[in-house]
């Protein structure tokens, strides 16, 4: 797990993550109270939003969902590129859909919002401005992405089709682990049927905190609620949350180097 941004970030490195959600104000309030979080005003194209920093460093994103839509909310993990306009080419010849672009978030830099084969929503970035977010790893920032699935290895030829991945199975698990350059960024896992029938194929944020446990009660006295518990993982322990929209990631306590 990256615990500094990389400058240049490799194409393909998750750079970035946001949240489309239908109460700005609420969901500041809760975020802040968590993690911490001050917010300033960020591109408007697709409606109002604001990029979430920590200590002055941007470390995520939040723009408002318009009233009609009542989607599920999540957070999304924005992929690195060079060329986003290239990238939603290979996306499209995979067999995935373009939703979103590409298109220009002011100078900051050039998006596109897709899915792949099976409806995981990601984001693709190519920053100008902006290259994504500041600090990775350190308490109340963005730590890692895990993509949530049927199919691992379908679900691993697209994004090494389209990002370069390198997918490398994980021994004893259905897992495969996503490296660029011998580095891993990012992983995928199977799931089971009834997990996937509640949200469908989805991208998991983790969240780094100090204390896996205080960071689950700290999200239900804010209004959220923990939907497992905090446990122990190969990773470090973790805890699986929602704000009080629903939105879910986890938080995870990594152990002492």
């Amino acid at each position: 797990m990256t615990t500094e941004a990389a400058s240049p970030r490799v194409p393909g490195t998750p750079c970035w993550v946001s949240l489309m959600v239908h109460g700005m104000a609420t969901t500041q309030d809760f975020y802040s109270a968590l993690f911490g979080w001050e917010f300033r005003p960020g591109p408007q194209q697709l409606g109002p939003y604001v990029r979430a920093l920590l200590a002055g460093r941007e470390v995520a994103g939040i723009g408002v969902l318009p009233p009609e839509r009542q989607l599920s909310l999540a957070w999304t993990p924005y992929l690195a590129s060079d060329d986003v306009d290239a990238a939603t080419e290979r996306i499209r010849a995979c067999g995935g859909t373009v939703g979103v672009g590409p298109l220009d978030a002011e100078r900051s830099g050039r998006m596109a919002l897709a899915s792949d084969p099976q409806g995981a929503v990601f984001g693709v970035w190519q920053g100008h401005t902006m290259k994504g977010a500041a600090v990775f790893g350190e308490p109340g920032t963005l730590v890692w992405n895990e993509l949530v699935t049927r199919e691992t290895a379908a679900a691993g030829r697209f994004y090494e089709a389209v990002f370069g991945f390198e997918a490398e199975p994980v021994a004893g698990s259905h897992r495969l682990t996503l490296c660029l350059k011998g580095r891993p960024v990012a992983s995928i896992r199977s799931a089971a049927d009834a997990v996937l029938r509640e949200r469908g194929p989805h991208w998991t944020t983790y969240f780094a905190v100090s204390d896996a446990d205080a960071a689950a009660r700290r999200v239900v006295e804010l209004g959220g609620r923990v939907t497992d518990a905090p446990r122990d993982s190969p990773r470090g322990r973790i805890a699986v949350v929602a704000d009080p929209e629903g939105a879910a990631f986890t938080v995870i306590q990594r152990p002492p180097r």
